[in-house]
C-alpha cells in the first residue's frame, strides 16, 4: 500500500519527474504522457460514476469501480520501465484483467439492440460520460502504442487499454436503454441541398 505524507515534494519544480524505477525524465516524456492520459481516463470514469452510482442496477457501477482500480495498476505498469533485474517486482497488468473486461463486454453486449449506424456520444448523462471516457482511453492507447515503438511495454497493458474503450462503448449503449436510446449518426443529414 502506498503511504503519502507530503503532497508536494518540489522534486518536479525543474520539469522532471521520477518513474517507478527512480529514473528521472522530463514531464513531457512519452511514458509520462501515456500514464498521464490513463489517469485522465480514470478521472472521466469518476465523472461517469456520478451517474451510475444511483442506478437501480448496481452492476455497471461495480464494474467501473474495478476499472478505476485497474487504471491505477495500468498507470503503475506504464510508470515502471521494464528492466532485466528490477530491485522490486513491478506491478503489471495481467491477462486475467483483460479477460475480465472481455467477459463483461460480451455479457453486456448480448442484451443490446443491433447497430444500424455509428453512435454519436450522448443519450443519458452516464452514457455521455462513458463516451468521454472512451475517447480518452483511445487517446491513452495511441500514446501507449507510440511509446511501445521506442521502449518495451507490457503487451497486456496495450490489450487492456484497447479493450477498455470497447467496454465503455458497450456500457454507454447499455445505459441508453440497451441501445434503444442511442443517438445515431445520420450521414450527410445537415448538408444543404443545391
Amino acid at each position: 500500500m502506498v503511504k503519502l505524507t507530503r503532497i508536494y515534494t518540489r522534486g518536479g519544480d525543474k520539469g522532471k519527474t521520477a518513474l517507478g524505477t527512480g529514473q528521472r525524465v522530463v514531464k513531457h516524456h512519452p511514458r509520462v504522457a501515456a500514464y498521464g492520459t490513463v489517469d485522465e481516463a480514470n478521472a472521466a470514469v469518476g465523472l461517469a460514476r456520478l451517474h451510475t452510482a444511483a442506478l437501480p442496477d448496481a452492476e455497471i457501477d461495480a464494474i467501473l469501480d474495478r476499472v478505476q482500480n485497474d487504471l491505477f495498476d495500468l498507470g503503475a505498469d506504464l510508470a515502471t520501465p521494464q528492466v532485466a533485474q528490477p530491485k522490486y517486482p513491478p506491478l503489471r497488468i495481467v491477462a486475467e484483467q483483460v479477460e475480465r473486461l472481455e467477459g463483461e463486454i460480451d455479457r453486456l453486449n448480448a442484451d443490446l439492440a443491433p447497430l444500424n449506424s455509428f453512435v454519436l456520444p450522448g443519450g443519458t448523462p452516464a452514457a455521455a460520460h462513458l463516451h468521454l471516457a472512451r475517447t480518452v482511453a483511445r487517446r491513452a492507447e495511441r500514446e501507449v502504442t507510440l511509446l511501445a515503438e521506442s521502449e518495451a511495454i507490457n503487451p497486456e497493458a496495450i490489450r487492456y487499454i484497447n479493450r477498455l474503450s470497447d467496454l465503455f462503448f458497450v456500457m454507454s449503449r447499455y445505459l441508453n436503454d440497451r441501445g434503444a436510446g442511442d443517438v445515431l449518426w445520420e450521414p450527410g443529414a445537415n448538408r444543404q441541398k443545391s
